[in-house]
């Protein structure tokens, strides 16, 4: 399935509930779920990225502005709103993410690292999205255990 061909029906909201280090990398895991909390997907991020998305989930302003608002700001003085991340595919471990503009010519989207999408998405207040198919494919099958060995199985709870 392309990118640009997700069908609406088969998407679900998902919310950040927490970025946490992960202990043997470099890296950050951002944890989302759906409303219900039935589904968990973690996605692992650099530690940058992932210190992006800590800072807007808890509303801290950087003194000056980091990517993600510079793109916010270019967006809103072009007249451009940002309606939604998506988190559309994953191939070899590698998730894919797509973000979708409102312009004056229509919807348009733009090819993203779920990591960027997610940040973008925080500061430009709109839903975060997975495929059906992306949390089918998610590696791993007892997620309950994987969060509760990171001490998170109630995170966001």
């Amino acid at each position: 399935m392309a990118a640009d061909d997700v069908d609406a029906g088969e998407l679900i909201r998902l919310s950040v509930h927490g970025v946490l280090p992960d202990q043997n990398t470099d890296t950050h895991i951002v944890i989302l779920r759906d409303e219900r909390h039935a589904e968990v997907l973690p996605i692992w991020v650099g530690a940058t990225e992932g210190n992006a998305i800590k800072m807007a989930l808890e509303g801290m302003v950087s003194p000056r502005p980091m990517s993600h608002d510079l793109i916010r700001s270019f967006a809103e003085h072009l007249n451009v709103k940002v309606t939604q991340a998506v988190i559309t595919e994953v191939k070899s471990n590698t998730y894919y993410a797509r973000i979708y503009l409102l312009t004056a010519d229509g919807e348009q989207t733009v090819d993203s690292r779920p990591s960027d999408a997610i940040a973008l998405a925080l500061r430009a207040n709109c839903p975060i999205f997975v495929t059906q198919e992306v949390l089918k494919q998610r590696g791993g099958t007892n997620l309950d255990a994987w969060l509760e060995r990171f001490g998170t199985k109630n995170l966001g709870k």
